[in-house]
């Protein structure tokens, strides 16, 4: 049968197991950012409260670096890499690997353009360019949590879903704000 993704990943883990508990699902996908309030208890997983926000996902924390390499090199070279639709794919690419080669370590280099680009981005800069991302996800949390009458108190378990919650900023934000290790 089909369900919905909040209520799919308490699956995954196995949590409908561990008796009546609250769940949020914190789901930051490429594209979007969705915040879930489940109520799991007896089989039955309830949708107490959902937000989010459709115009924020790790594509937005690529853009960053994708940003921030394209104004080195106009800076450097006078030449807008973003304007050369090959260079431009090239550095796409590129922008998320380095987001995902700064999730595990402390720097990411690159190397694009129609001239040699060596870039590195640090996991600190990463956090700077990104910081009003992470930010802006908390509010929805905060929302959820209010349309559903509940606190962080309340909630038994934090699960992150999707590939940019791999970002340890995005980690810390919760566990900082919500208390709890997720």
């Amino acid at each position: 049968r089909i369900i919905n993704e909040p209520t799919a990943a308490s699956l995954a883990y196995g949590l409908e197991k561990d008796g009546n508990q609250k769940i949020l699902v914190y789901d930051l996908g490429g594209g979007t950012f969705d915040v879930s309030i489940l109520d799991i208890g007896d089989g039955v997983f309830e949708v107490l409260a959902t937000n989010g926000n459709t115009r924020l996902g790790g594509d937005d924390f690529d853009q960053r670096i994708i940003d921030y390499v394209a104004d080195q090199f106009q800076k450097e070279n006078g030449i807008d890499l973003r304007k050369d639709r090959a260079a431009s794919q090239r550095l796409k690419q590129e922008a998320e690997k380095a987001k995902i080669d700064l999730s595990g370590t402390t720097s990411a280099a690159d190397a694009n353009g129609p001239k040699h680009l060596d870039v590195t981005i640090t996991r600190a800069k990463f956090e700077e360019l990104t910081a009003d991302l992470v930010q802006a996800t908390i509010t929805p949390m905060e929302k959820a949590l209010k349309d559903a009458g509940l606190t962080y108190n309340d909630i038994s378990k934090i699960i992150l879903v999707g590939g940019s919650t791999r970002i340890p900023a995005v980690q810390a934000a919760v566990k900082r704000v919500t208390g709890k290790e997720p």
